[in-house]
């Protein structure tokens, strides 16, 4: 068996209104389906580090990190198995996806089902049962 590769990534809120907005880019694997953005640790990275860049890189979100959202997913993506920590991320600054990555802000019910994978829903909820408007 080998080793899981290990990835970052954030679950972005904002407050829009007076509700939470949760955010997701295009898979880059499947245009079709919308996830978290998220990707590989770099050598030397933190995974706290890897959530925000990869925010950054995928969405042009900057934020601040409101530390993991419980233990990491850990799922194949094709012939890769991998492990995936969350952060929550509150977003400070929005500009273009440097990856020109479609970006979307939803609801927490809109997200919730636009997102493809159980998992990534239940990440979801989990996250924004910690939050405060």
């Amino acid at each position: 068996m080998s080793a899981r590769v290990a990835q970052a990534g954030g679950i972005v809120v904002r407050k829009q209104d007076d509700r939470l907005a949760v955010l997701l880019v295009r898979s880059k694997k499947d245009p079709a389906i919308w996830v978290f953005p998220k990707g590989h640790i770099e050598p030397g990275e933190t995974a706290a580090a890897t959530a925000l860049r990869e925010t950054w890189e995928e969405a042009g979100v900057e934020g601040d990190l409101d530390g993991p959202v419980g233990a990491p997913l850990e799922f194949q993506s094709g012939v890769e198995p991998v492990s995936v920590q969350y952060f929550l991320l509150r977003a400070r600054t929005e500009g273009p996806s440097p990856e020109g990555r479609d970006t979307q802000w939803l609801s927490i019910d809109e997200a919730l089902k636009m997102l493809a994978f159980q998992n990534a829903r239940e990440k979801l909820l989990e996250a924004v049962h910690h939050v405060r408007l």
